[in-house]
């Protein structure tokens, strides 16, 4: 279960509890989800009883506690606990991420896209700058795929390479005659030129910081090594096809299941692991939560016209694949298992997101790199 599909689920049993008469309250649109914070319990919290107690007229607690009875008879949903003043924690059935994983790979590159479209419209403006309209390319296609229809215009005609090299494009330029939602971050410096780093690595370059940051352009962004982030990313999602190519060289294909117990060891990029030293069955975890958590990168990267958002997501997906790829083959005499075919179909779901992610950025994603 998602983030986006546990928020459904959650207003859902407020639904219900309202329709029962137990409780007195509007529905909200969404119930904000997040991962526990130190000291939590289970996969998920929510606020959503602190959120809705004034309006019902009831003690947070109390509203905890009846939503915590019907979340628990949801399927998908092993048990919901009432922490604190009235937080909700969940904790989702433990099916080795075999669903999470299915569910990726049916809805490929899309998954974590909204469809059909909600009607919503968004109008953005730029300065005549190259980082702004950057910017609002990558912000236009993340509101597209949570449904949002965009139009960008900037305050003059963008120059003819900005359009040719990065791909940006707008919808009309000069003055909107409707006050619109208007970017501006940080300008990039003019020396080094953006545009000398090509598309994939100036897009990189001017997406990955922060609006109030000042965005570096030097060729960092192209080194093929650790330190280059975007490389890091682009690396992950290559690896993931060749070990699809390589396990169909090996007689097997992915299956999502439990991944197994993994061998720790092997660095992020090569190496043999080291043998014999057996660690947790949640390994993988970090990789499933970065999964599991990417509906809502891309919904809040949308809603707040935060690309940058997204770009930390990606290299968060990407370290957490690369530090348990070396896991997914079989090692020397070592016959295909269960496990090995569960942990080529995460590492085909991994894929699957950098892909989408890094096309939402308008940055190509390489099968050989």
């Amino acid at each position: 279960m998602t983030p986006e599909e546990l928020s459904r689920t959650a207003l859902r049993a407020l639904r219900r509890a309202v329709d029962a008469g137990e409780l007195t309250a509007p529905v909200p649109d969404r119930a904000h989800i997040e991962r526990p914070r130190p000291g939590g319990t289970g996969d998920y919290a929510t606020n959503l009883a602190l959120r809705i107690a004034r309006d019902a007229g009831a003690p947070p607690l109390r509203i905890a506690e009846l939503l915590a009875a019907r979340l628990t008879a949801e399927p998908g949903i092993a048990r919901a606990d009432v922490t604190g003043p009235g937080f909700l924690s969940v904790t989702l059935d433990d099916d080795g991420g075999a669903g999470l994983v299915q569910r990726i790979l049916d809805s490929g590159e899309r998954y974590g896209h909204v469809s059909p479209d909600t009607g919503a419209l968004a109008q953005l403006h730029t300065p005549h700058e190259l980082r702004a309209l950057v910017v609002a390319d990558a912000t236009r296609r993340l509101l597209r795929s949570q449904g949002v229809l965009v139009r960008v215009t900037c305050a003059a005609a963008p120059a003819d390479a900005w359009q040719d090299v990065l791909g940006v494009r707008v919808d009309g330029h000069g003055e909107p005659p409707v006050p619109p939602t208007t970017l501006r971050p940080v300008p990039a410096p003019r020396t080094p030129d953006p545009l000398a780093l090509g598309r994939d690595a100036a897009r990189w370059a001017l997406l990955h910081p922060a609006p109030h940051d000042r965005p570096r352009t030097g060729d960092e962004h192209l080194a093929q090594r650790e330190s280059n982030p975007l490389f890091r990313v682009r690396y992950a999602h290559a690896r993931t096809r060749a070990l699809t190519r390589n396990a169909a060289d090996l007689g097997f294909t992915a299956t999502p299941g439990p991944v197994g117990t993994l061998a720790q060891g092997a660095p992020a990029q090569g190496g043999t692991p080291a043998q014999g030293t057996p660690v947790r069955e949640d390994t993988a975890h970090p990789l499933l939560s970065a999964l599991g958590d990417h509906p809502t990168v891309l919904a809040t990267a949308a809603h707040r016209h935060a690309p940058d958002r997204l770009t930390r997501h990606l290299v968060r997906t990407a370290d957490a694949f690369l530090a348990q790829a070396h896991t997914v083959l079989p090692l020397g005499d070592e016959k295909p298992s269960a496990a090995h075919r569960a942990r080529l179909a995460l590492a085909e779901a991994a894929g699957t997101v950098l892909a989408g992610g890094l096309s939402l950025l308008g940055i190509s994603a390489p099968e050989h790199l």
